[in-house]
């Protein structure tokens, strides 16, 4: 599930040449601009004890910059340090290829290669899109979770929630239940358009206007790998339970920074998401701070929420950076016929790695989600009566 990120200016409907050179311009200013000042502390509990986990680039759009991610030796939290600006955020967020990412396009290679040139068959019945059946079953398996927990809840707000995407696979789990969406992105408003939110509501969480037209109202707040996107986390939890009704369910998904395929991976773990993730979040100091703001913490683990995705995305994010995305315009000259023949290769010859990465991915998922291995946990909270 996307979750909300600086509202990027729109983009004109601009030649490719025309857009190139628009790129060239921005970029002819550098890119420091696009970053804060480095900090010595740890945004989470303030140690001046870090060390740097990883540096890398942008390695699924292939902008220009470098990224680095910090650890905390004190708490574990992962930060972005320096942390972009919302410009730089706008920045990175938008211009996005018009065709899917290199990780996406390796897989579907791969997938075309295992079932010869055609989806699988409950794909294609589906009225999904062909590679949503997957994520229709986590958020169906989400949204189940909270059964336990919640029966009957009357209303949900689903933060960071893009196209509604979860909302439409929920509502097949709480039929009865007045679900809403809130992104930072007109996106939200084509998922009322279509019917999987009841009302679409644009702005960041912690935007004051926000704040006054949702507080209290919800039953359940659920967050869907947002927290990694947000600049201050402890806020967007505040936020949280104020639009929560006394006694609301917070369900919070978030990539585990603590995972051994973080450590195995590096650069390559999909998680580490730069440029777009600004923190990761350990499950420790997440369920402190909402016992700290009043909370019932419910539970907290990763069985059942391990999304089985690691080995793949390593291959296809290395085999794309082999040959980058070579029509996009922050590139400063079109591709050449070599170059794009280069990168059809490519992607054809490591079709048959990412097909078997992603058999060993789903072959070690039922051990993964329950060892350190798991790359999400999900925390479960209650709102007391007077968080």
């Amino acid at each position: 599930m996307p979750s909300p990120e600086p509202a990027p200016a729109p983009v004109p409907a601009l030649s490719a040449d025309r857009r190139r050179a628009a790129y060239a311009a921005e970029l002819a200013r550098g890119t420091g601009r696009f970053h804060e000042p480095r900090r010595a502390d740890c945004p989470w509990c303030g140690s001046v004890r870090l060390r740097t986990r990883l540096r890398t680039a942008d390695l699924r759009q292939h902008k220009p910059g470098t990224f680095v991610v910090d650890e905390c030796r004190d708490c574990a939290h992962l930060f972005q340090n320096p942390r972009l600006t919302p410009e730089g955020r706008a920045f990175y967020a938008q211009g996005l290829p018009a065709v899917p990412p290199p990780a996406a396009r390796t897989a579907a290679a791969a997938r075309r290669q295992r079932t010869g040139g055609h989806e699988p068959e409950a794909a294609a019945a589906s009225s999904l899109p062909a590679a949503a059946p997957a994520s229709h079953r986590r958020h169906r398996a989400a949204a189940r979770a909270m059964l336990a927990h919640r029966p009957e809840p009357e209303s949900w707000l689903d933060v960071g929630t893009g196209r509604g995407h979860f909302p439409r696979a929920a509502r097949t789990v709480f039929p009865y239940t007045s679900f809403d969406g809130l992104d930072t992105t007109s996106a939200v408003q084509r998922a009322r358009a279509a019917g999987h939110v009841e009302e679409a509501h644009i702005g960041a969480l912690t935007d004051p206007d926000v704040l006054a037209r949702l507080r209290g109202r919800y039953d359940v707040v659920s967050m869907f790998h947002h927290l990694e996107r947000v600049p201050d986390p402890r806020a967007e939890l505040r936020a949280a339970l104020r639009v929560l009704r006394p006694g609301g369910h917070l369900m919070i998904d978030v990539f585990d920074p603590r995972c051994a395929f973080g450590v195995l991976l590096g650069r390559w773990w999909a998680p580490h998401g730069q440029p777009g993730h600004l923190h990761l979040t350990p499950r420790a100091n997440l369920r402190a701070e909402l016992e700290d703001q009043g909370c019932d913490v419910l539970s907290v683990g990763s069985a059942g929420v391990h999304t089985p995705y690691d080995l793949a995305a390593a291959a296809a994010l290395a085999l794309g950076s082999l040959v980058p995305e070579p029509d996009a315009p922050w590139r400063p000259a079109p591709p050449t016929g070599l170059r794009r023949g280069l990168r059809t290769a490519v992607t054809r010859a490591g079709a048959p790695i990412v097909a078997t990465a992603g058999a060993l991915d789903h072959a070690l998922a039922p051990l993964a989600g329950r060892t350190r291995f798991a790359n999400t946990y999900r925390v479960v909270a209650r709102r007391g009566p007077a968080g």
